[in-house]
């Protein structure tokens, strides 16, 4: 095995003291609590972050208002844009550090997290930039009857909402976390960043950067720790914004939470048991590549990743032979290996997590390939197929954000309707068949936040993304989340 040395930049960063970033500056505590940061792939301290208390949750709102009224709100669109342009040019200068924190404290796969963490946060930042000058309202002629000769105009404001709540998953800390302080900075907002208590590093560093590049002190903000710095912060009576990716429980509890506090509105990218559905006219050597890609990367840790494959019946055979050699000969091995196909899942919890269902296999499903745990040290598991023979299957009903994917054979489209939709979620599904025509006649039938054709996962900024039923409310990326981010004013004048 060989792995890439670490940078000199990325081994200061995790000796120093970590913890809370608010206004410009580090907020460290040494009364507070502290939470070990492990690396996935041998279980070894690899940094210690301070827990934020209450009074820096605190302290990290009143910099994010007082920059909101002040330094951001005179800060014109154009120079918003400017600045996260400068932000996304300091992510490409530190890719390479960035991407190796990446690996070492989620588990990511090196090559991941330069090309699709690192990357991606670069795309979408650029992208939320170009929106920060096209933020507008509209001119209205009202029908309201003269009864003196007086006219009457009206228009529409777009006005940034204030204060921002945003609370990162650990499965990408860095893009995610973009996607939030974009959305926020590019409308006018500021904003408060939560990452997960497993995954912060990322994060902390690339708030740093924006400091370094002339965002002002106070429009990013970063508290660390558990669930309970969330719950503050999303009860903050300051917070008018609440924007959360995560799993469904908590994501409808921090939504229950906001409404509570003064009707706090929210987005809300939820979890989901995304399907894919190959019709019968397949290549299958063409889909087990993109499958294998859509389904494994980073270890099937992607919300909209698809875990639940229905095959037709006249393929199913062919399908699961391929699939399963395919998976049975990933390499898996360290995040640092350039090499490696398959890391650590991201954390010992969701490590306990898989491991528990795969003492639930072999109960209605045949295993194809996979279903173990690998190694004494680390969180390494096998790639696992499944076959099952029923659609109320477990592994075909239950969330597992992991690297479990389940086939089921169906007979009909009528059938494959059903089945797409037969779950609470509703997050991402997708179709490959080279019948386009079929496809354009079954997506209005397919209860989901998005339908991708012969792919799957792949998000494009200038595309809106987000869930339907339990997977979520709201949608980010597209002009869609400038709506999300800001409150219409209504004018009128007579005169």
């Amino acid at each position: 095995m060989s792995e890439v040395a670490l940078l000199d930049s990325v081994i200061t960063f995790l000796a120093k003291p970590l913890g809370s970033f608010i206004d410009g500056r580090p907020a460290l505590d040494e009364q507070a609590g502290v939470s070990e940061i492990i690396n996935p792939a041998n279980e070894q301290v690899i940094a210690r972050v301070q827990d934020a208390t209450a009074v820096q949750v605190d302290a990290a709102v009143a910099a994010a208002s007082r920059a909101f009224k002040g330094s951001w709100a005179q800060t014109s669109p154009y120079l918003r844009g400017v600045l996260l342009n400068k932000l996304a040019d300091a992510i490409e200068q530190h890719g390479e550090e960035l991407a190796q924190l990446e690996a070492l404290n989620s588990g990511k796969a090196i090559n991941v997290a330069r090309g699709l963490e690192v990357a991606q946060s670069v795309v979408f930042l650029r992208y939320f930039a170009g929106w920060t000058t096209k933020i507008n309202g509209e001119s209205i002629t009202p029908s309201l009857p003269s009864m003196a000769g007086e006219q009457y105009t009206a228009f529409t404001r777009r006005e940034p909402v204030g204060v921002v709540a945003g609370i990162v998953p650990w499965n990408f800390p860095l893009l995610i976390a973009v996607w939030k302080l974009g959305s926020a900075l590019a409308t006018g907002c500021t904003i408060v960043l939560k990452p997960s208590e497993f995954s912060p590093l990322s994060l902390l560093r690339l708030v740093e950067l924006a400091t370094e590049v002339g965002i002002p002190d106070g429009a990013i903000n970063v508290v660390t720790g558990a669930g309970k710095v969330g719950q503050w912060l999303t009860e903050h009576g300051e917070v008018r914004k609440v924007s959360f990716t995560g799993s469904v429980p908590t994501g409808i509890a921090v939504g229950a939470a906001a409404m509570k506090s003064k009707l706090t509105r929210v987005t809300l990218e939820l979890g989901g048991k995304n399907p894919a559905a190959l019709l019968a006219d397949v290549n299958i050597d063409d889909v087990v590549p993109g499958l294998v890609m859509t389904a494994f990367t980073h270890q099937g840790q992607i919300c909209a990743s698809p875990e639940r494959i229905y095959v037709h019946r006249s393929r199913i055979d062919e399908l699961e032979q391929k699939l399963g050699a395919a998976l049975a000969g990933l390499k898996i091995g360290s995040p640092l290996d350039e090499s490696v196909q398959f890391g650590p899942l991201a954390n010992k919890a969701h490590y306990q997590k898989i491991a528990s269902y795969f003492e639930r296999m072999g109960d209605g499903q045949v295993v194809v390939t996979g279903g173990r745990t690998v190694g004494d040290k680390g969180y390494f598991v096998e790639p696992t197929l499944l076959r099952a023979s029923s659609p109320d299957d477990l592994f075909l009903t239950e969330e597992t954000f992991g690297p479990i994917v389940c086939l089921l054979a169906f007979d009909s489209d009528e059938e494959l309707i059903e089945l797409l939709n037969d779950t609470p979620y509703g997050l991402g599904a997708s179709l490959w068949t080279n019948d386009l025509s079929k496809a354009l006649r079954m997506i209005p039938r397919i209860e989901s936040g998005t339908v991708w054709v012969n792919m799957h996962t792949f998000l494009d900024p200038a595309v809106p993304f987000g869930g339907s039923k339990s997977s979520g409310i709201g949608r980010e990326f597209g002009s869609a989340f400038i709506e999300a981010f800001t409150e219409l004013k209504s004018v009128m004048i007579r005169y």
